[in-house]
C-alpha cells in the first residue's frame, strides 16, 4: 500500500478534531441541532487551515445515516460517511472551480441540481477556490443559489472572499477561518509525532510550527520532510537546515554587534551566512521577523502571548530588546522593511543586504532631533553626545549613549510644568509701571522662576543699548514700522544668552505682530552683535514709555505707519479700501 502523507492521514473527520476553528465548528453544530442549516455557505481564510475539511465534515453530518436526521457529529462509519471520506460519494460533488470556472460548467451544475439525490438526504456541491469562477458563471448560478431546491446545499471554499461578488455573498452564510495559533500547531505536531513514534525536540517542533506560518497543512508537510531526513529523532539543527532558517543565536549575535556599532563584525557574520548558502532575501526576512519579535518583547514583555516563538528565542529577543530603546528598535525595523522590499527586485542583492546592515550599525550614532533641540534651547552642547563606544574614545567617531529622546522630552515638559506651578506673581525684575497683566512669552506663560533660581549676571547697559539699536535698525530695514514703535517703547534686558523685551502691549497684539520672520530678524541681529547664540523672550505687561524724539517711529505719523503696513496695502489693493481713522495702541485717534 502506498504511503499516505500526514496531512491526509490525520485529516479531521469530526468537528471536535478541527484545530483552531472553534467559532466555526460550534456554530455549525448548533445549527444542525436546531434544524437551522442554510442552503449556501462560504468558507474563507488562509491556506491549509481546514476550509475544505470542514465542508466535508458538514457534508457527512448532513447525510450521516446513523440517524434519521442530520447529526451534529458524523459517525464516520456508515456508508455515507465512508464514501465522503474517500472522496467517491455520489451525492457529494467536489468541483475544482479553478479549472471548472466557465459559464458552461456552471450551467451543467445548475441543470444537475434539479434532480434529487441518488441515495442521501442532500445533494451537496463543494466548490473549491470559488473566487476563480468568472462573473458570467456567477451570474448564471445566482438564481439557483438564491432559491435552490430543498435537497441542494452549496459550499464555497476560497482564500480570497473579496473576489466573490457581493450578490453571491449576500445569499450565503459566510464563515471566516482564522490562522491556527502557534501553540496549537506545536501541540498538534507533538501529538502526531507521538502517534508516529517519532522523538522530537521542542525547539524542532517550534521551528516546524513557525515554518507553517499559521497553516496546519504546511506544518505537516514540513514535518513529513523532517521525518524523512532524520535518523530517528528530530533535532533543531537538522530541521533548521531543512527549512533553511538562520539560528536565533546568530541573529542575536548580529544585533549585539549592531548595538556596539561593530561594523566589521556585522559584515563578517553576514558573509558567513551568505557563504553557507542563505539567500539574501530570506535572510532579510528572518532578521525582519527577529526585530519584530524584539520590539514586541520591548513593548509588551518577553512573556507576552503576542510572541509566538519558542522559549529559547523568547530569551534571545528579550536580551536584544534590553540592548536597544523602543525608538531604536522601531528605526531598525523600518530600515529592514525598506531593505527587504528593495532586495527582492535588485540585481546585487548581497550588496543591498550589507548596506542595510551598515545602516543598522550607523543608526546607533544618530543623535535624536529632540536632544539637539533641547541643546539649542539650553545654549549648551548636548550631554548625550559623550560616547560609550570604544571607537569614540579613540577619536575615530562620535557615539551616542542609550538615552530615549522621548523620555528626555517628557522630563523637560515635566520640569516646565513644575516651574510654571512654582511661579509667583513678582516679575523677573521690578518695574514701577508694571501692571497686573500676566506675563506672556510668545503667547505662553513665562517661566520666571527659572531666572530667580539662578543668580543673574551683572547687566552691561552699553551692550544692551548696542543690541537694541542694531535690532531696531534691522527691523526698520525690513519694514515693520508698527512692531518697531512697540519695541522702541519697551524695556530691554540681556541675561546670559537671553534677550528679554518687556512691551507695553497686550499678549494678543504681540502674538499678532511678532511674526516668525520678525523673531528670526531679532534673534539673528542680536546673536551677530553679541557673538553668541541668543534666545528671545518677549513679555507683555508694562506701561509704555515714549519713544526717543529722534527715532524713526517718533518722526512718522500714525497714518503713515499704517499706510506702510503690508496687510493694509494688500487690503487697499484688493478691495479698493481707504484709511479713514487711525487708532494707535494707546487707544487715541
Amino acid at each position: 500500500m502506498s504511503y499516505q502523507v500526514l496531512a491526509r492521514k490525520y485529516r479531521p473527520q469530526r468537528f471536535s478534531e478541527v484545530i483552531g476553528q472553534e467559532h466555526v465548528t460550534r456554530t455549525l453544530r448548533n445549527a444542525i441541532e436546531q434544524g437551522r442549516t442554510a442552503h449556501g455557505y462560504i468558507f474563507s481564510g488562509h491556506r491549509g487551515i481546514g476550509k475544505t475539511t470542514v465542508a466535508r465534515i458538514l457534508a457527512m453530518a448532513l447525510n450521516c445515516r446513523s440517524a434519521d436526521r442530520p447529526v451534529s457529529e458524523p459517525c464516520g462509519s456508515c456508508e455515507s460517511c465512508t464514501e465522503v471520506r474517500a472522496g467517491n460519494a455520489v451525492d457529494v460533488i467536489e468541483i475544482d472551480a479553478a479549472t471548472n470556472r466557465g459559464i458552461d460548467e456552471i450551467r451543467e451544475l445548475r441543470e444537475a441540481a434539479r434532480y434529487r439525490p441518488a441515495r442521501d438526504r442532500f445533494k451537496i456541491y463543494i466548490l473549491d477556490e470559488a473566487h476563480q469562477i468568472t462573473d458570467a458563471a456567477f451570474n448564471a448560478l445566482l438564481k439557483t443559489l438564491e432559491e435552490p431546491p430543498p435537497h441542494v446545499v452549496f459550499m464555497l471554499a476560497t482564500t480570497q472572499p473579496e473576489d466573490i461578488p457581493q450578490t453571491i455573498r449576500s445569499r450565503c452564510q459566510h464563515f471566516s477561518f482564522r490562522a491556527v495559533r502557534f501553540e496549537e500547531i506545536v501541540a498538534q505536531l507533538r501529538e502526531l509525532c507521538g502517534r508516529e513514534g517519532i522523538s522530537a525536540d521542542e525547539e524542532a517542533l517550534a521551528l516546524l510550527a513557525e515554518a507553517g506560518d499559521g497553516s496546519m497543512r504546511d506544518a505537516l508537510s514540513v514535518l513529513d520532510q523532517a521525518i524523512a531526513s532524520s535518523e530517528g529523532r528530530l533535532g533543531a539543527e537538522s530541521v533548521r537546515q531543512l527549512v533553511g532558517v538562520v539560528s536565533s543565536a546568530v541573529l542575536e549575535a548580529l544585533m549585539q554587534a549592531v548595538s556596539r556599532a561593530a561594523t566589521r563584525e556585522t559584515l563578517e557574520i553576514a558573509d558567513r551566512l551568505l557563504a553557507e548558502g542563505h539567500n539574501p532575501v530570506h535572510l532579510a526576512r528572518q532578521l525582519l521577523r527577529f526585530l519584530r519579535n524584539a520590539l514586541v518583547a520591548k513593548v509588551a514583555g518577553a512573556d507576552s502571548s503576542v510572541l509566538q516563538v519558542s522559549a529559547d528565542e523568547r530569551n534571545r529577543v528579550a536580551r536584544v530588546a534590553g540592548s536597544f530603546s523602543e525608538e531604536e528598535l522601531t528605526r531598525h525595523l523600518q530600515i529592514m522593511l525598506r531593505a527587504h522590499a528593495e532586495i527582492g527586485y535588485r540585481q546585487e542583492q548581497r550588496f543591498h543586504l550589507e548596506l542595510a546592515l551598515m545602516k543598522l550599525a550607523h543608526a546607533q550614532k544618530l543623535l535624536p532631533i529632540e536632544q539637539l533641540l533641547s541643546a539649542v534651547e539650553g545654549g549648551t552642547a548636548p550631554e548625550h553626545a559623550v560616547s560609550s563606544h570604544p571607537e569614540a574614545k579613540k577619536g575615530e567617531g562620535p557615539g551616542i549613549a542609550q538615552v530615549s529622546p522621548f523620555a528626555a522630552d517628557s522630563a523637560r515638559k515635566a520640569a516646565s510644568r513644575k516651574e510654571s506651578a512654582l511661579e509667583v506673581s513678582s516679575p523677573p525684575w521690578p518695574s514701577a509701571g508694571a501692571s497686573a497683566t500676566p506675563q506672556v512669552v510668545m503667547g505662553s506663560v513665562a517661566p520666571a522662576v527659572a531666572r530667580n533660581a539662578v543668580p543673574a549676571q551683572k547687566e552691561n547697559p552699553e551692550e544692551t543699548e548696542l543690541v537694541r539699536s542694531r535690532v531696531l535698525s534691522a527691523l526698520e530695514t525690513s519694514g515693520v514700522a508698527l512692531l518697531l514703535s512697540t519695541l522702541e517703547s519697551g524695556e530691554w534686558r540681556i541675561e546670559a544668552s537671553e534677550l528679554i523685551i518687556r512691551l507695553p502691549a497686550s499678549p494678543a497684539f504681540i502674538e499678532m505682530s511678532l511674526t516668525n520672520e520678525a523673531r528670526r530678524t531679532i534673534v539673528a541681529s542680536a546673536s551677530g552683535t553679541l557673538g553668541r547664540p541668543v534666545q528671545l523672550q518677549v513679555v507683555a505687561g508694562i506701561s509704555p514709555r515714549p519713544a526717543p524724539p529722534d527715532s524713526p517711529a517718533a518722526r512718522e505719523s500714525s497714518r503713515g505707519r499704517a499706510e506702510r503696513e503690508p496687510v493694509v496695502r494688500r487690503i487697499k489693493e484688493k478691495f479698493g479700501a481707504e484709511i479713514r481713522t487711525v487708532i494707535d495702541y494707546k487707544g487715541k485717534p
